[in-house]
């Protein structure tokens, strides 16, 4: 039977299956990491690696994305990506196309806002049921906020608006900073245990997550739940939301709509207006979101076909050849330079100034030599006299004399007297010592 047929994939055809796979697979998802390879093309795309310790991954930002960032990424910074994921088919390279970036201080703030608000939520410091009811004719209201704040202003300014005669109490504390959150819960606690005032407002203006973070604080929070007075949260702008808001008894919009809330006039129903527009605001997010889902299904379906994708591909290509155009300029203008470098080199040594200051610099080099090997020999030949007078001394009959030895001769020829047989018995000998001589007569011959 024959063979079967083999389902051969070129190399293109293979980067393009990867690619779906790998877009239909997954979808856009939140990234966090450090920026490091930006790279700005006139394009006005952004090209940049995504890493952490252990893994890296390149990502792309097309202009019509990158045009809406609210800050501009810089080599080390620590952001949040959402992304999708895709390949880049020329390379085969696994890439991020990013939609949106932003700093990741303010986002490892808000999951540390959302933990946080979980943990309460768990332990029921959010529940309507312990929330107290406003007074309808609050004898004092009390105010914990920044004495010099722009929130304490506008709150006295609606009291005496709106009933001037009930008399107020301002709780000094920071309301932004280190130890700031330590020290609104003290104050809490203070106007608690006092009961000077029958409501309180913790208040203050707007800011950044950052700015509000002591009325995230679960101290705080704590606090706010173990007082029994009533407390009207109102921290920031309206879009602004934070821990104290959701443990306090009544959450306003703003620091003047927290003073109108616990005035006597119309307070029940800027209540509820504030309930209904909490609601609306929740249920148009949630349309929005679904319908955003709907809209992301639906730009999913076309992507596969779109044009957009062709031509995002072939300008990620034409960045990447503008890239390589540049290097390659580069290269040339520094071999260039070297080149120049090197004749100007040649031709200061072809100048008769540096060949006679190097002839001096040898001649001077030479010269210390010279004396240095001269020195050297000189010490090499001091130090062979020595050990030669030394082998000299060793060798020299008087040395011999000086161990003990003595020489013994014949005083009529002055001959060496070698052996005892070469004498006869009354013979005259002289004997010489280290020090003097000897005559002596043979008496008696021992062999």
């Amino acid at each position: 039977m024959p063979p079967p047929e083999r389902d051969v994939y070129t190399v293109s055809r293979l980067n393009q299956t990867a690619r779906r796979l790998l877009e239909s697979g997954l979808a856009r998802i939140w990234l966090e990491g450090e920026l490091s390879n930006i790279a700005r093309p006139s394009s006005g795309h952004l090209y940049f690696t995504l890493k952490d310790s252990k893994a890296q991954i390149r990502g792309a930002m097309f202009r019509n994305r990158n045009q809406l960032l609210r800050f501009k990424p810089e080599e080390g910074m620590q952001v949040l990506v959402r992304a999708k994921v895709s390949l880049y088919e020329p390379r085969g390279d696994y890439q991020l196309i990013a939609e949106s970036m932003q700093e990741a201080g303010d986002g490892v703030l808000q999951r540390a806002f959302d933990a946080l608000k979980r943990k309460l939520e768990q332990e029921g410091l959010f529940a309507a049921e312990g929330k107290r009811s406003l007074p309808p004719f609050p004898k004092r209201i009390g105010v914990i906020t920044s004495p010099s704040g722009a929130a304490i202003r506008d709150v006295l300014s609606v009291l005496k608006r709106r009933f001037p005669a009930i008399p107020v109490l301002i709780y000094p504390v920071p309301v932004q900073g280190k130890d700031a959150g330590r020290e609104i819960a003290a104050m809490i606690t203070t106007a608690c245990r006092r009961k000077e005032c029958d409501v309180l407002i913790l208040t203050r203006g707007g800011g950044s997550l950052e700015d509000l973070w002591a009325f995230n604080e679960e101290v705080v929070a704590r606090a706010l739940h173990e007082c029994s007075v009533p407390v009207v949260s109102a921290i920031g702008h309206e879009v602004d939301f934070t821990i104290a808001d959701f443990v306090a008894d009544h959450r306003a919009a703003t620091p003047s709509a927290a003073a109108e809330l616990v005035s006597p006039e119309q307070s029940e129903w800027r209540t509820q207006l504030h309930a209904l527009q909490l609601r609306s605001t929740r249920r148009m997010q949630q349309q929005l979101n679904d319908a955003r889902q709907r809209l992301d299904w639906c730009k999913q379906r076309l992507q596969f076909r779109h044009p957009g994708q062709y031509l995002r591909q072939q300008a990620q290509r034409l960045d990447e050849l503008e890239q390589r155009s540049r290097l390659v300029i580069q290269a040339y203008f520094n071999k260039l330079r070297s080149s120049l470098d090197a004749t100007t080199a040649a031709l200061k040594q072809t100048a008769p100034g540096y060949r006679i200051s190097r002839s001096e610099l040898l001649l001077q080099n030479l010269t210390q030599r010279m004396r240095s090997s001269i020195d050297t020999r000189l010490q090499n030949r001091r130090r062979q006299l020595a050990v030669a007078c030394k082998s000299l001394d060793t060798l020299s009959p008087l040395a011999t004399l000086e161990r003990g030895y003595a020489i013994v001769t014949r005083p009529s020829d002055k001959r060496v007297i070698h052996k005892s047989s070469s004498v006869t018995p009354g013979e005259q000998l002289s004997t010489r010592l280290a020090q003097g001589q000897l005559l002596c007569t043979v008496d008696k011959i021992i062999e």
